[in-house]
C-alpha cells in the first residue's frame, strides 16, 4: 500500500509556538536533526506498511480460517482505509491543540490496541472492527509526523527530507511479502499483528526522546459539524463502493452512494460558510496543490488495487504458495527503494512536470503488463516488471508529495496535510473497491465462484487505464512548477 509519505528539529531545540511567528531560519533544522526525526517518524510508517503488505499475502489463508472468501476480505482492508479517511482530517487541528509529539505517541498506542484486537479476531466482523480501530491510530501517526517535517524543514530541502522519511519505511513493503509468506506457511497469521508491538514501543520511546513538540495555533476551532458531515459522507461513499462489488447488494449500495453524495454537497456548502473548515476546500485554488491531488488520486487508485490483486492472482490463479508469492511481490518495494536516492537528482535535472509525465506513463505500462502474467512466465521476468513498476510509481509519489506543498503557506500546512492525506487514503480505498468489483463481476459467470486468470487480466487493465489518465493532469503543471524545491532551472 502506498501511503506515500520529513523531519524536525534536533533534540533540545525548543518547539515552535506558531508557524506565523517563526522565521524560515528558525524552522529549518540542521541536516542531522531532520534526518534523525525522519527515522523516528518512519517507524510508524514502517509499522503501517509492514502490516498492510504482510496482510495482503495472508488473505487466502485468513479467509479459510474465518470461513469466508478471499475477495470478501477486501472489506477488512477497506475498513482500515476508511478509518484513515475519516480521522485524518482531524489530525492537523488536534496536533495544534495537544502537541504533535503527544498525539503521535497516543496514535501509536491506539494502533497497537487495534493490532492486539486483530490478532484475537475469530470472525470477519470482529476483524473488520479491529482493523477500524487500527485505522484510527494510523490516521494520526503518519500525517502528524509529516506535519512536523513540513513545519520544520526549508523548502529547498523538502525533496531530500521526504526521501529520508520514506526510505526506512520502504523496508516494510520489502520485508512484508516474504515475511507474510513465512508466517502463513510456518506459523499463524495472527503473528502478523503481534509483530507491531515491539516496533510500536520503539517508536513511542524514540518520539519522546527525539521528536520536538511542534505546534500550530492552539486556539484554532475544531470544526465538529464539518468533521461529522465529511466523515459520514466519506463512510457512505466508501462502503457504497464496497457493497457495489458484491452481488445482490445493488440497492443498498446505491442508497449509501446517494446519501454520501448529498452529505458531501452539504459539507461543501458548510465549508464555504465557516472560517476553519476541517477540510479547507480553498486549498484547491493553489494550482500545484490541486493538480497533485487530481493526478495523485488517479495514481493511488491503481496503487491501492495492485497489492490486493497480485497476491490473489499468484495464489488463486497460479496456485503458488504464500511464501513463493511473497518473494515475488516484494519486487515492487525493492524498485521503490532503489528510486528514492535518485529522485532529487532526477527532479533537479528534468523538473516536476516532465518527470511526472514520463514516470506516469512508465508505471501505467508496468501495471498493464501484469495483465499478461501467466504461470509459465519466468519468475525473474515477473520480478523485473514489478520492480520497474515500483520504481516509477514510487517516483510519482515522491514528486506528488513534494510539489503539493510547493506553493502552500507555512500557516496552512496543517490544513494542507490533513486535506491531502485524506484524499490519499480515500483513493487507495477506491482502488481496492475497484479491483474487488471487477473480480466479483468476473466470478458471477464461474461455477466455482473463483476468479479466473482472464478476470485478473481485466482488473489489471482497468486499473492501469485509470493510472494512465493521471498524465492529463501532469501535463497541466507549469514547466517551472516546484523549481524552488527541485532546483530545476530549465524553464523551457
Amino acid at each position: 500500500m502506498s501511503a506515500d509519505v520529513g523531519d524536525g528539529l534536533a533534540p533540545g531545540v525548543e518547539a515552535i509556538a506558531t508557524p506565523r511567528e517563526a522565521t524560515a531560519a528558525e524552522r529549518a533544522p540542521p541536516a542531522r536533526g531532520y534526518r534523525v526525526i525522519a527515522l523516528v517518524v518512519a517507524s510508524a510508517l514502517f509499522m503501517q506498511q509492514l502490516d498492510g503488505t504482510v496482510l495482503t499475502v495472508a488473505l487466502p489463508t485468513m479467509a479459510r480460517d474465518l470461513g469466508t472468501s478471499a475477495t470478501s476480505l477486501s472489506v477488512a482492508l477497506t475498513s482500515y482505509l476508511l478509518a484513515l479517511a475519516l480521522f485524518i482530517p482531524a489530525s492537523g487541528t488536534l496536533a495544534d491543540r495537544f502537541g504533535s509529539r503527544n498525539l503521535f505517541c497516543a496514535a501509536i498506542g491506539v494502533f497497537l490496541l487495534g493490532s492486539l484486537a486483530c490478532a484475537q479476531s475469530a470472525s470477519l466482523p470482529m476483524l473488520v472492527g479491529a482493523r477500524f480501530v487500527q485505522g484510527i491510530g494510523g490516521a494520526m501517526m503518519v500525517p502528524v509526523g509529516r506535519l512536523v517535517l513540513l513545519r520544520s524543514v526549508a523548502k529547498e530541502d523538502m525533496v531530500q527530507a521526504l526521501s529520508w522519511l520514506v526510505m526506512p519505511a520502504l523496508a516494510g513493503p520489502i520485508l512484508g511479502p516474504p515475511l507474510g509468506g513465512f508466517i502463513v506457511t510456518w506459523l499463524d497469521w495472527r503473528w502478523i499483528f503481534y509483530l507491531n508491538i515491539p516496533v510500536g514501543i520503539l517508536g513511542v520511546v524514540g518520539a519522546f526522546l527525539l521528536v520536538p513538540d511542534v505546534r500550530g495555533d492552539p486556539r484554532a476551532r475544531f470544526d465538529l459539524i464539518g468533521f461529522l458531515l465529511s466523515g459520514v459522507a466519506l463512510g457512505c461513499l466508501l462502503f457504497g463502493f464496497e457493497l457495489a462489488s458484491r452481488p445482490g447488494t445493488g440497492l443498498a449500495a446505491l442508497a449509501l452512494l446517494a446519501v454520501g453524495a448529498l452529505l458531501a454537497i452539504g459539507y461543501v456548502r458548510h465549508a464555504r460558510r465557516t472560517t476553519d473548515p476541517i477540510l479547507d476546500l480553498t486549498l484547491m485554488r493553489v494550482p500545484t496543490f490541486r493538480l497533485s491531488v487530481f493526478g495523485g488520486s488517479l495514481t493511488r487508485i491503481t496503487q491501492g488495487a495492485q497489492p490486493f490483486l497480485l497476491p490473489l492472482m499468484f495464489q488463486i490463479g497460479f496456485g503458488l504458495s504464500a511464501a513463493r508469492t511473497g518473494t515475488i511481490t516484494m519486487a515492487g518495494a525493492i524498485g521503490a527503494l532503489a528510486m528514492k536516492a535518485l529522485a532529487p537528482r532526477v527532479l533537479r535535472r528534468w523538473g516536476f512536470r516532465r518527470s511526472l509525465i514520463v514516470s506516469g506513463l512508465a508505471s501505467s505500462a508496468g501495471y498493464a503488463t501484469c495483465a499478461f502474467f501467466r504461470p509459465d512466465w519466468p519468475v525473474a521476468v515477473m520480478f523485473g516488471v514489478l520492480a520497474l513498476s515500483g520504481f516509477f510509481t514510487s517516483f510519482q509519489f515522491t514528486g506528488y508529495n513534494a510539489i503539493a506543498y510547493a506553493d502552500v503557506d507555512k500557516d496552512r500546512m496543517s490544513a494542507a496535510t490533513s486535506f491531502y492525506a485524506t484524499f490519499q487514503q480515500l483513493t487507495l480505498s477506491l482502488g481496492i473497491c475497484t479491483a474487488a468489483t471487477v473480480l466479483e463481476l468476473g466470478t458471477l459467470v464461474q461455477r466455482d465462484g473463483r476468479p479466473t486468470l482472464t478476470t485478473f487480466s481485466v482488473a489489471f487493465v482497468v486499473v492501469a487505464t485509470i493510472s494512465a489518465a493521471a498524465v492529463v493532469w501532469n501535463r497541466r503543471f507549469a514547466p517551472d512548477a516546484g523549481a524552488e524545491m527541485s532546483g530545476h532551472r530549465d524553464h523551457d
